[in-house]
């Protein structure tokens, strides 16, 4: 998407969205600035990325949002260049905030920004339409990095996750493993992975703002899919998946 006409800054105030336009720095009729729209629910986190990308002389800030619903509301207004967004989000997660954007903007290009470990997201989320994956325990400089790596047309994964990927087309045990999860939805996945982390139905409630009664209805679903019968079953499962996914062999 082109970075012309009016930006629109926003930012989360409570349950309401303030917003005001910016206007992008120009030379002539040349937009020299890349316009980045940041999608992520903790308020410190997207003052430290505004903070840093519009430091940088070719990008800037064009809008926030704390929530995919704000998201999808402010794509048209900002007219991003660039998604950068988080995987855990109130209500609709970010995977599937990444499907709806490709769906309806696919030429927009979009980087995740996630505190999980990439080898648990990165595969899905690239398959959904992401175009790069980075942690938040990397550095600034990286993060501006893989944002121009995006912007240029390119994939951004570490060089780890890349060999894990080529890994997982290699045949064997690792794919039949692979598949069974691939079985999962996005938030069957999101409430997998929180089992194996040790969360709790009610934890995993509140991380992914679901009621019990949708946790619970999500977990007897993977356990179906899965072919697992216990509660304490899937729980050592998904720890032991996760083990493995943080650990290749």
């Amino acid at each position: 998407m082109a970075a012309n006409g009016n930006f629109c800054r926003a930012a989360a105030t409570g349950d309401r969205l303030r917003t005001r336009a910016i206007q992008p720095m120009r030379k002539g009729n040349s937009v020299l600035r890349r316009a980045i729209l940041i999608v992520d629910d903790h308020p410190i986190t997207r003052a430290g990325l505004v903070h840093i990308i519009n430091h940088e002389p070719d990008l800037m800030v064009c809008g926030e949002a704390e929530n995919a619903a704000q998201a999808l509301d402010l794509l048209e207004a900002s007219r991003p260049d660039l998604l950068l967004v988080d995987i855990t989000l109130p209500g609709k997660s970010g995977l599937e905030l990444i499907k709806d954007v490709k769906a309806m903007h696919p030429e927009l290009p979009m980087l995740v920004i996630s505190m999980h470990d990439e080898s648990l997201y990165a595969d899905r989320l690239l398959r959904a339409g992401a175009r790069g994956y980075i942690t938040k325990i990397e550095g600034s400089e990286k993060l501006v990095g893989a944002v121009r790596h995006v912007l240029a047309g390119n994939i951004y994964v570490s060089d780890h996750m890349s060999a894990h990927i080529l890994e997982m087309f290699s045949g064997g045990h690792k794919i039949a493993e692979r598949s069974a999860i691939e079985q999962l939805s996005d938030r069957e996945f999101e409430v997998f992975e929180l089992l194996g982390a040790g969360l709790a139905a009610e934890q995993i409630g509140k991380r992914l703002h679901l009621s019990a009664k949708t946790v619970d209805a999500h977990r007897a679903n993977i356990k179906r899919k899965l072919k697992i019968k216990r509660v304490s079953e899937l729980i050592s499962y998904a720890a032991r998946w996760i083990a493995d996914q943080g650990n290749p062999k």
